[in-house]
């Protein structure tokens, strides 16, 4: 009878996590580790979440803790021309304006874009650029786009990006 291949490979996961077994050490570990940011029920919860192993926690914390980059913050203040639901003759050229608004606390960067990212794409142009812009602060984005040849309800959808 070969021993290694009885062996569990659940119980052999277990015990590779395991470099203590007394889990009030490893909490203790954590929270000395993170500067003591974390309480004892917060440090067990990422030790849990990584069975029980101390490295993969901490990543995990990081992971979490880290603020993730946004793009500018917008909010869509109206269309200027054509409007949700209004209907264009097939086959028209026509411009599409959004009066946007930047909701963030930070002015936008010069190298910010309006991308089209889904849906019925209109227009000819993937990107459209825009100016920087103030927290609080409006401004007006063009897109130049043709209707379809085949009446119908037709939507894209568009992100500020940078």
């Amino acid at each position: 009878m070969d021993i290694d291949s009885d062996l569990d490979l659940n119980l052999l996961q277990q015990f590779s996590c395991l470099g203590t077994t007394d889990r009030d050490v490893l909490i203790c570990q954590l929270q000395k580790v993170l500067g003591y940011q974390l309480n004892t029920t917060e440090c067990a919860f990422f030790l849990d979440m990584n069975n029980w192993n101390l490295q993969a926690a901490v990543c995990s914390y990081f992971d979490i803790d880290t603020p993730k980059e946004n793009g500018p913050s917008m909010t869509l203040v109206k269309d200027v021309t054509i409007g949700e639901g209004e209907a264009v003759p097939p086959n028209t050229r026509f411009v599409k304006t959004w009066r946007i608004q930047n909701t963030g606390d930070t002015d936008w960067p010069p190298a910010c874009s309006l991308k089209f990212v889904g849906g019925d794409h209109l227009g000819h142009m993937n990107r459209v650029g825009v100016e920087s812009l103030r927290p609080g602060h409006t401004t007006d984005v063009s897109v130049e786009m043709s209707s379809p040849g085949k009446p119908g309800v037709y939507q894209g959808q568009w992100r500020m990006c940078t």
